[in-house]
């Protein structure tokens, strides 16, 4: 059931990447919809999760909330690094718009991956504690993989890469819930590490989104438009979290 399941992850990924490839014409618009949604998943969905699963504190602070922090300043750190090297290299603006390096796209493209995978880990773990835990999971997986097929292929494009990329790297993203669900017939994933996980991306997808995806929406087009597509989409990952619950 959990790899039926996560079938429709798939086709929902997919669908996600597809309207991230219609809207090109407004581009605005969808980075500022794609940095709503990270913000929402981020702050509503991801976090609150690490939190409750990674309950131990180093020094004080709640380790999610530590790895949280460090996935925002690995993420800062790893775009400055890279963008060195290009400049570095003779590509004194990078290879992407702004200066953007196009390895940073692929690498918060993969994270995504990791992300879609993890959720097939959960949905697989879900459906073994009990059908209505799994019923539970399934309905928030599929509903915000989604965001995830849009953020995907919204941040490959971002940094430069050609087209070709993004379509690998959202295939990539819609497979891998079932591998992650499948994956479960062999183990099971510990509540711990998946809520240190969790913090850590958490922090790396709101650096994409506060620092460079949002940013870049109302750079050439600080319109009402652009700014209500981010809340939308913030407000739409609130309705999937709640109806989740």
């Amino acid at each position: 059931m959990a790899v039926i399941v996560a079938l429709g992850a798939f086709l929902m990924t997919l669908a996600g990447g597809w309207t991230a490839q219609r809207v090109t014409d407004r581009r605005h618009l969808v980075l500022g919809l794609a940095g709503g949604l990270m913000l929402g998943v981020v702050g509503l969905d991801l976090l609150p999760e690490a939190m409750r699963a990674a309950g131990d504190e180093i020094f004080g602070v709640p380790l999610a909330l530590l790895l949280f922090v460090g996935g925002f300043l690995v993420a800062h750190v790893v775009e400055r690094l890279l963008a060195v090297r290009q400049a570095a290299h003779g590509a004194e603006d990078g290879d992407g718009p702004g200066g953007r390096a196009p390895e940073v796209g692929l690498t918060a493209a993969a994270a995504m991956v990791g992300h879609s995978l993890a959720d097939g880990v959960a949905l697989g773990a879900a459906f073994q504690v009990g059908g209505g835990m799994g019923v539970t999971v399934a309905l928030a997986v599929v509903t915000h993989d989604f965001a995830d097929g849009f953020n995907t292929y919204t941040l490959t494009t971002l940094y430069g890469n050609e087209r070709r990329k993004a379509v690998k790297m959202l295939l990539a993203d819609a497979v891998a819930p079932v591998v992650g669900a499948a994956s479960t017939l062999l183990f099971t994933l510990p509540e711990e590490p998946l809520g240190a996980y969790l913090g850590f991306f958490g922090g790396v997808l709101l650096y994409l989104a506060a620092a460079e995806i949002l940013p870049e929406a109302h750079h050439e087009h600080p319109a009402l438009s652009t700014l209500m597509c981010t809340v939308g989409g913030v407000a739409g990952i609130w309705l999937v979290v709640g109806l989740a619950d």
